[in-house]
């Protein structure tokens, strides 16, 4: 009975000694930079080589997120259409229709979003 838990206490044992190792490592390498590099520095703020120059708490437009949406539902539709491209042969005119119409309400969610100006940057 605790030969089938060996391989849990081994994976555990193994797990938590590579976070400590890491987790030290962290620590030893960051005090090594700090007095390298000086505190004031380390822990300056960086955006692409020079200072910040706007709040970073400023509100983002609303089109962004739409954008945003649009991107996750269309690569959602293609993780879709792979399985669906696979499997044509098996699941038949079913599966054909099925997916037509699926991709039918994304048009139309598509072209909705387009008439609507979502897409469109000022």
């Amino acid at each position: 009975m605790l030969a089938n838990y060996l391989p849990i206490l081994i994976f555990l044992v193994v797990a938590t000694g590579l976070a400590v190792v890491l987790m030290g490592l962290g620590l030893v390498l960051g005090r090594l930079g700090s007095k390298t590099y000086g505190e004031a520095q380390k822990v300056s703020p960086y955006e692409c080589g020079f200072e910040g120059f706007e709040d970073t708490r400023a509100r983002f437009d609303v089109r962004y997120y739409l954008v945003a949406i649009l991107f996750i539902v269309f690569d959602l539709e293609i993780a879709f259409l792979f399985p669906w491209a696979v499997s044509l042969s098996r699941i038949g005119t079913f599966g054909l229709v099925a997916m037509g119409i699926f991709l039918t309400i994304l048009v139309v969610g598509f072209i909705y979003e387009w008439k609507k100006g979502a897409l469109e940057w000022d």
